[in-house]
């Protein structure tokens, strides 16, 4: 995580971590951290770094991974369906992308954007005949942040956990846990 000396005090908030417990994990003292919180003083570039490297071990450990934020069923349609079946699946669940997946494998991805695009382009009638690039597949331990990193550019994410696809992530998981979390 990026963050400025001027961030200290909601980051060490947003983790739960008192001035105390902050100052004991950076080995520097509590009057130090309550300082810096409240602009009295700037930290010498040491004390500074040890300060954002606590935040950053605490926060690593407590951040979201993949696996809690993934949806575990994974709807998928195959590369061989008509465009029609991979609508009628995204009307049925209210999703507005699929993964396209054979054996196992994500092969491809198909979008509410890519099937009106296909419309206008008269493309074909398959699912083959259109589809994106797959999503990228990240492992069920990826930390949060690398998530939201990946899911500002990319409709959705598939998880795996030793090899097999076990979920999928969409911008709408990462805020849903982003707001119901403490």
């Amino acid at each position: 995580m990026v963050f400025t000396i001027k961030q200290i005090k909601d980051i060490r908030k947003k983790v739960g971590m008192t001035q105390f417990q902050l100052a004991k994990h950076a080995q520097v003292s509590q009057s130090l951290i309550a300082k810096v919180e409240s602009g009295k003083l700037d930290p010498t570039y040491s004390n500074a770094m040890k300060i954002i490297d606590a935040l950053n071990d605490v926060s690593e450990k407590k951040e979201h991974k993949a696996d809690e934020l993934m949806s575990k069923s994974v709807i998928s349609v195959s590369p061989t369906a008509p465009v029609k079946d991979a609508i009628t699946k995204m009307r049925k669940h209210g999703f507005s992308q699929l993964p396209v997946i054979t054996q196992h494998k994500a092969v491809g991805m198909i979008t509410e954007s890519t099937i009106l695009d296909s419309f206008l382009g008269h493309k074909g009638n398959g699912v083959e005949d259109i589809m994106e690039s797959p999503p990228p597949v990240v492992s069920h331990d990826t930390p949060m942040g690398m998530l939201t990193q990946l899911i500002r550019y990319i409709p959705m994410v598939l998880v795996s956990r030793k090899g097999r696809l076990v979920g999928v992530i969409t911008k709408a998981d990462i805020l849903s846990k982003m707001y119901t979390s403490p």
